[in-house]
């Protein structure tokens, strides 16, 4: 399993138009296979920031939705929207054990 997590700061002005892409994003990737989870939140202190969160089968699966149509509407969005930073990373977790 691979998780990427990270956050986007963007512009205020953008605020409403990426609630609107992040959600459509969201219900597009979540139809992928190799979808495990895929979703957006919004920083209750700071409204600009926005956190993604997902985790995927393997890389196979995360390489093709890097090359999905929804992917590159997305990041057309983002570059309307006016993102001013972008902090996000990939993980390969090891085992874990559920709480």
């Amino acid at each position: 399993m691979l998780i990427v997590s990270g956050t986007m700061k963007i512009e205020e002005s953008g605020i409403a138009a990426m609630k609107t892409a992040a959600e459509t994003m969201s219900r597009e990737t979540r139809k992928e296979r190799g979808c495990i989870t895929y979703a957006f939140w919004q920083n209750v202190e700071d409204p600009c920031e926005f956190r993604v969160y997902e985790e995927w089968q393997d890389m196979d699966y995360l390489k093709s939705h890097a090359a999905s149509d929804h992917m590159a509407t997305y990041r057309e969005k983002l570059k309307e929207i006016g993102v001013i930073a972008r902090d996000i990373n990939l993980f390969e977790p090891g085992p874990f054990t559920k709480l």
